[in-house]
Order: C-alpha cells, then structure tokens, then sequence
C-alpha cells in the first residue's frame, strides 16, 4: 500500500457489503488504512455512521495529501475532526458533512483557517450552522466553487451577503430551505458573483422580482435555477432571464402560483428558450394553460416538462406538443372525473378516485 501515488478509497454503509473486514472495528480499520495509504487523495466515507472523530485525527496525522473527502451522514462527527482536518489536511479541496449535525461555527471556523484552498463544501441539514459560520468562509476561503446550505434554517441575509463578498468565484449555490433569506441575499449574488451558474434557492419565499431582477442583470452564466415554492416571483422574473441569461438550460417554477403564460412567452421565445432550454418544472402553477405549450413549442431542444396540478392544462394541449416535439418527455396527472348520475337517480354519486371502506 506504501507504493501508491495516488488513490481513491470508498468505506460501504453499515447496511451493505463492505470491502473491509468486518470483525474488526471500523475506527481501527481506517487507522492503519491511514497508517499505511500515506498518498490517499480522495476517501469516501458516506454513510458511514458509526465513524468518529478518531477517524479524523487518524487522517490528519497520517493523509496530508488528501484533497477530497466524504463524511455525508457521519452524524457522530463532531468540530473536534474540522479542527484535526485543519491542521493536517491543509490540501483539502472538496469536504462533504451533510447532516452531520454536530458541527457548529466553531468547527467551520477551524476549517477555513487552515484549509483555505477548499473549492466545495456540502453543509445540507447542518442545523447549528448561522451566519457567523459563513463570515469565517468570506474571510478565509476565497477559492470556494461550490457550496452547499440546504436545510441551514439559521442562515440569514447577513451570513449570506457575507460569503458572496467574500467568494466571488462561486459558481454552483444552494440555499434550498433557508427560509429567511430575502432580496439582500440576491442581491449580493448579483453584484459579487458573476460566475453563478447553478442557484438553487426551493422555498426562499421572501424573494422577489427585485432580487431576481438584479441577479440576472449581472449572472449571465446561469444555467440552472430552482425556485420552488418562491411564492412571490411573477412573470417579471422570468422576462429579465430572458433577456439576460441566454445559457439558462433548467428552471424549476413548481408552486410558483402567480406565473403566468405570459412569463413562460417570454422566456420561449428568448436565445436560452430557442437554443438552451431542457427542462421546465411548473407543477402546481394553476394559472398555466394550454397556451404555455403552444408557446414552448418553439423550445427546439426541450426535453422535459412537468405540469402536475396545473388544472387548466388538457390532454388535448399535450397532445399537440408531443406531434411537435415527438421526444419530450411531459408529466401531468388529470383528476378523475365525477360520473354522471344514473338513469334512474338512484345509488350515490361518487368520484372515480373515492374508495368505499
């Protein structure tokens, strides 16, 4: 094992069969892994949930040339393995703690002093997380890419515009979740990160058209956006990524409730519409009509839509986009019909959905 240069390495679940021997210890295992696979760069611990912190403390001493690690449901990993990580693996690029719900802003703290080449760092369901975890990234991390705050319900406008000052090469941003965040937020992505590709943003419903309005007008980059469940955003929205974001392939407006087809015209018929768009997603959107598909037709390259609940939709409208574009895939589901009484007026009228118990 001494003589690899480099290497990838992936420790199983509990649940599945794993390439390691089981009668010992996983914590004793990954130690004289450690021990001995000094040149391992890149170690997949996902899922393994009865690893500690000594695994940590084992890497940092022995594995100073790792640069991606995985640690996704580590729940037993605490700010005491970001602090060891800190101070060994000063070479760590990628770091993976979703829901690894232990760790605070102290811990993010220790990480960012002394790994401030880190590119991506996943922090889904990291519940501790608040704003101050995010001004040590702003401070210490400038390199980042990637990062990811899904379910961070603690984060506000202030740790968020604090990062985007601070990271300015972001390109892929996930606040899906943290419900507080507000136009400032977007705001501060406009104006600090250009290179935004990716925002995922389900169930911020406290932005508006005013933020989205002046993330478009500076993110030209954008491809994918996902806005679910951001209630207030209107057809305003969706005119200024027409005209300013030509690369938009993949845009996510399920429970959008006040888009409208006059939005989805917009967008069809703009650069990213005609030559970029795959994907739209505009479940539960009750203003949609068959008139949105006659719009999307001229989205040469769409491959999928999703319209569950949109009631002003028809099997009909569907129909016609499908003989137009006979390789895209669309998702609807129509309610079932409530029969007609009987002949004679007599029996109970029930829907074709109900159950008798």
């Amino acid at each position: 094992m001494n003589g690899i240069t480099k290497g990838r390495f992936e420790v199983f679940s509990n649940s599945d069969e794993a390439p390691i021997n089981k009668k010992l210890p996983k914590e004793l295992l990954l130690r004289t892994f450690a021990q001995n696979c000094r040149n391992i760069e890149v170690l997949n611990l996902n899922g393994c949930t009865k690893i500690t912190d000594s695994t940590c403390l084992s890497l940092s001493k022995f594995c100073s040339k790792l640069k991606q690690l995985d640690l996704t449901s580590c729940v037993s990993i605490s700010n005491h393995s970001l602090k060891a990580l800190s101070d060994g693996c000063r070479m760590l690029e990628m770091l993976n703690l979703s829901w690894c719900d232990q760790i605070t802003r102290d811990g993010i703290e220790a990480l960012a002093r002394g790994c401030n080449g880190l590119r991506a760092l996943f922090l889904r369901g990291c519940t501790q997380l608040e704003d101050g975890a995010l001004k040590h990234l702003q401070k210490h991390c400038p390199e980042l890419t990637t990062i990811n705050m899904q379910s961070c319900t603690q984060i506000t406008d202030e740790g968020l515009v604090s990062l985007c000052r601070g990271c300015h090469k972001l390109q892929i941003l996930c606040v899906s979740g943290c419900s507080n965040i507000t136009d400032a937020s977007l705001t501060a992505m406009g104006l600090n990160c250009p290179r935004l590709k990716i925002l995922e943003a389900a169930r911020c419903s406290h932005v508006t058209d005013a933020g989205f309005t002046v993330l478009a007008r500076n993110c030209h980059e954008l491809e994918k956006m996902d806005l679910e469940e951001c209630i207030l955003v209107t057809d305003n929205t969706l005119v200024q990524l027409s005209i300013h974001c030509p690369r938009l392939q993949a845009l996510s407006l399920s429970h959008c409730e006040l888009i409208t087809d006059d939005g989805i015209r917009a967008l069809s018929s703009s650069t990213c519409g005609q030559e970029r768009l795959t994907v739209v997603e505009l479940d539960n959107c009750p203003l949609i009509t068959d008139v949105t598909l006659e719009h999307l037709k001229s989205c040469h390259r769409l491959e999928r839509i999703e319209l569950y609940d949109c009631q002003q939709v028809t099997r009909a409208g569907i129909k016609r986009i499908r003989a137009h574009l006979p390789e895209i895939k669309v998702h609807a589901y129509f309610a079932p019909v409530t029969p007609p009484p009987s002949v004679h007026g007599g029996g109970q009228r029930l829907c074709r959905c109900c159950i008798i118990l």
